[in-house]
């Protein structure tokens, strides 16, 4: 039993950041040094992380998502893209000429019948058709079909989609959030979210780290709407996580091999997607298989392979499959009572009260997150997507 009540705290809506501030890297830092706590100014962070330290960020870009159609009734029907199905890979359903399929929410549900909807798109002389095929078990599944064989799915989504920023913002999105909720450093697009514990940074930080002697290295998860998903559940380990697409070149692999124990993740995110790797070192595929980590695959048994047998485990794998691009899925929740296998600290941002990225960093420090959180509280730190940030080094 994990009772989620047990990761709440009060977060009043004034706490909540609405917008950025401007310049990004001028957000506070919270610092959590071995249970010491202190705060800076997010461009001062190359002051407190060890030269010989490896950043790992998660370089996904937000997709203008969210679509709306107006039938001719009157009614708005909103369909809030969240991953591709046919073509399963993002770059292939993104770059997709004349149909593809996506699960879906769908909003103003009820008004909408079987009928297909259409919305005319005159800048780019195209007619987008969505056919609602199948229901989902908290989504749908969308046909996208559209009458121009040279335009692409995602260059529809450019030139009707609206940017998706988080529903805790209550606010429309704005022009300014099309830059202000991408990291400097996006360039895969996929996500429905912003990994936002990279929105801090800026090129100027980026290359002053790098003249420091820190490496960086990318790795690509896109973030689903479920990352917003609260814990309705009493006991934690009820909750069903949602799963992502985890993407990683051989070289950063190898990397992470190379820089084990000094390695700091940018994000929950990126977090995910390292630890993820240790538990797919203890799996084999095949070149037709996608493998998966599983939500409870870490407490499943007394694991004793080091992360740099697990890293060569999934490298050797990746010869044999005659591949350098590591595709996968992971369910993996990290809470209480998980064994960090690849990062030694993490750079994140405040999360919501009883949400599983709360778990998360309560994994990482232990009960010194209500500590951590009090101490951000007192400090007049700015919380969520658009809020200040933390460097947690336990």
């Amino acid at each position: 039993m994990l009772p989620i009540k047990e990761f709440n705290y009060t977060l009043s809506d004034e706490q909540i950041a609405k917008y950025p501030i401007s310049p990004r890297d001028h957000s506070k830092l919270l610092l959590y040094k071995g249970g010491q706590i202190s705060h800076d100014i997010f461009y001062n962070i190359g002051q407190h992380i060890k030269d010989n330290s490896l950043l790992v960020y998660n370089n996904t870009r937000v997709i203008q998502a969210r679509l709306i159609f107006q039938k001719k009734t009157g009614a708005r029907i909103e369909l809030f893209c969240l991953e591709p199905l046919a073509p399963r890979e993002y770059t292939l359903s993104l770059s997709a000429m004349e149909e593809c399929e996506w699960e879906c929410l769908v909003g103003n549900s009820k008004k909408w019948k079987d009928d297909p909807l259409e919305l005319h798109i005159p800048s780019i002389g195209v007619t987008l058709t969505a056919t609602r095929i199948e229901n989902l078990e908290f989504s749908q599944r969308i046909r996208f079909t559209w009458d121009n064989p040279q335009i692409s799915f995602g260059e529809l989504l450019d030139a009707i989609g609206e940017l998706p920023i988080p529903p805790y913002l209550n606010r429309p999105t704005e022009d300014s959030d099309k830059e202000n909720y991408q990291t400097v450093y996006s360039r895969i697009q996929g996500s429905v979210a912003a990994p936002t514990a990279g929105l801090h940074f800026t090129e100027h930080v980026i290359q002053q780290l790098k003249e420091q002697g820190l490496t960086f290295e990318e790795i690509t998860l896109h973030v689903g709407a479920g990352t917003f998903r609260p814990v309705k559940t009493e006991d934690a380990n009820q909750h069903i996580m949602h799963t992502e697409t985890i993407i990683l070149r051989r070289e950063s692999i190898e990397a992470l091999q190379k820089n084990a124990g000094n390695i700091i993740a940018i994000g929950t995110t990126t977090v995910r997607t390292l630890e993820s790797l240790y538990f797919l070192g203890h799996q084999d595929w095949d070149e037709h298989t996608t493998p998966e980590v599983k939500q409870f695959d870490p407490y499943k048994t007394n694991y004793t392979m080091t992360a740099s047998q697990a890293l060569q485990n999934v490298l050797d794998t990746m010869t044999r499959n005659n591949t350098d691009i590591l595709e996968a899925r992971t369910q993996i929740m990290i809470k209480p009572g998980y064994t960090f296998r690849i990062i030694k600290g993490m750079i994140t941002n405040f999360h919501q009260p009883q949400s599983t990225l709360l778990l998360l960093v309560s994994a990482l420090i232990g009960e010194d997150w209500k500590k951590v959180y009090q101490y951000a509280q007192e400090q007049q730190f700015r919380f969520l997507s658009y809020g200040d940030s933390s460097l947690l080094l336990p």
